[in-house]
């Protein structure tokens, strides 16, 4: 099994328009939303509709804390690159709307 490396800036616009997860470096935060953009500097701007998971909260598991469900922004937001520690579609979003498109097929 060999590692294959991926380019950051087709993989952010890949993104564009996809319901994605944004991990911050600090204060353990997470943001689940759809993104809208990304600049030449890979800077990020999330949908309206974006949630905001605090996994910082002591004594729950961050399953606890995702399952619970985020705090709604309802604005916009903007994550300048360096505070990103990892970015990736949301597969949970990604998995329940394949399983819609499967229902509806069948009907």
């Amino acid at each position: 099994m060999s590692f294959q490396p991926i380019n950051p800036k087709p993989f952010l616009n890949s993104l564009v328009d996809k319901k994605v997860v944004v991990k911050l470096k600090f204060n353990k935060i997470e943001y689940h939303g759809k993104l809208i953009s990304v600049d030449n500097y890979m800077n990020l701007l999330l949908d309206e509709d974006t949630l905001e998971y605090d996994l910082s909260a002591k004594g729950k598991t961050q399953g606890e804390i995702l399952a619970t469900g985020g705090t709604p922004l309802k604005h916009e937001i903007f994550i300048r690159c360096n505070n990103v520690l990892w970015i990736g579609e949301d597969v949970a979003e990604a998995v329940t709307a394949e399983a819609v498109d499967d229902e509806s097929m069948k009907e």
